[in-house]
């Protein structure tokens, strides 16, 4: 009888310590994990990767995956072999899939060997950079993600065009409203980033008929920042009449600044707006006084590690993974603050952070 008494208190304990027992880590739902998710970026430390980071996370946890994120040392091809490593370690553990953001070659046999095991591979940002690393008839890659340079300057057309079409609608077309463009170079980016500034404003200045026919484009490329050749495109641009000027990188907007600063109210008038982030381009948007920088757009970061992790998981499901093209995100002076916070916008230093946060 005692046997069967002491019998039944154990069952009784080891029940109450399955019961109390935690659920296992993972996803949402179920409390287990569907497996890993890799992401390899460029770099860890900066800014913008961890906003990626974040939108990884978010897209992995959302879904039920557990998600590991690493990056070399620097952005330099230099620091390729480890990057290449990292893929490798992530082959080894048999990871569901790989999110991948290469700053070199080399990465030939990794991918030969993700298609052998069925891991699909997303690339992101830049995309991969050596494309020969593809072997024929077995390339992973499913999916690229990456900002849309084109989309991104069209919101600057859209809030540009809403900043001055007041005094568009002044004008005449005998004597235009002129609007500037200093396009920091002629690589795709800058032809993009130019064009798609000017599609969308012209798109919203010809559609209104207070505005259609009142304005004019002037354009300035240069071949780099060297010289101060974007002091040079903005007095050119001065000499033309400009109301407005769009800048088409952090570049352009530093030696921009500095100009109006020393110009002692010449370029007072002139509306400005620019592209990317850095502690000069946050610093003239946060002082929201004459010249007035109305706001600039930087890359989603957050949206893109966000999609490249969601449409890893689809092809990872089985399903379609698609190629995704990420807009910037527009930030003036009243946003400013909870970008900074977000890390969707940086500065070129951890302390300027900090001055521009008081």
């Amino acid at each position: 009888m005692k046997k069967l008494i002491a019998l039944a208190l154990a069952l009784v304990m080891v029940l109450g310590l399955v019961a109390c027992a935690p659920a296992a880590q993972g996803g949402e739902g179920d409390g287990a994990s569907k497996g890993t998710i890799a992401v390899i970026a460029k770099g860890e430390s900066h800014a913008f990767w961890q906003a990626v980071k974040a939108g990884a996370e978010k897209a992995a946890k959302e879904n039920g995956y557990e998600l590991t994120f690493q990056g070399p040392a620097s952005e330099d091809p230099k620091d390729t072999p480890s990057q290449v490593t990292m893929v490798q370690t992530a082959l080894s553990n048999n990871v569901k899939g790989i999110v991948l953001a290469t700053i070199g070659s080399g990465f030939g046999e990794c991918l030969t060997q993700a298609y052998d095991k069925k891991i699909p591979v997303v690339t992101f940002d830049s995309g991969l950079k050596a494309p020969e690393d593809i072997t024929e008839g077995k390339n992973p890659i499913v999916a690229h993600v990456a900002t849309s340079n084109k989309a991104a300057a069209n919101i600057n057309g859209e809030k540009l065009f809403e900043a001055v079409k007041a005094e568009i609608a002044k004008a005449t077309e005998a004597n235009p409203y002129v609007i500037g463009v200093i396009q920091h170079d002629e690589t795709a980016t800058g032809i993009d980033r130019a064009g798609g500034f000017e599609e969308k404003f012209k798109a919203l200045a010809d559609a209104d008929e207070t505005t259609k026919g009142k304005y004019k484009i002037e354009k300035e490329i240069k071949q780099g920042d060297a010289n101060q050749a974007y002091v040079a495109a903005l007095e050119a641009l001065y000499e033309k009449g400009i109301k407005a000027l769009f800048m088409t990188n952090e570049g352009v907007v530093k030696q921009v600044y500095d100009a109006t600063k020393s110009a002692e109210g010449k370029y007072d008038n002139i509306i400005f707006s620019g592209f990317d982030a850095g502690t000069k381009q946050l610093t003239w948007i946060k002082e929201n006084g004459t010249p007035k920088l109305v706001g600039s757009v930087a890359q989603d970061s957050i949206e893109m590690g966000y999609q490249a992790t969601l449409q890893c998981i689809a092809a990872v499901e089985g399903g379609k993974a698609e190629n995704k093209d990420i807009a910037g995100a527009w930030y003036t002076a009243e946003n400013l603050i909870d970008m900074l916070n977000s890390n969707l916008i940086y500065t070129d230093a951890p302390e300027d952070a900090d001055a521009l946060r008081k």
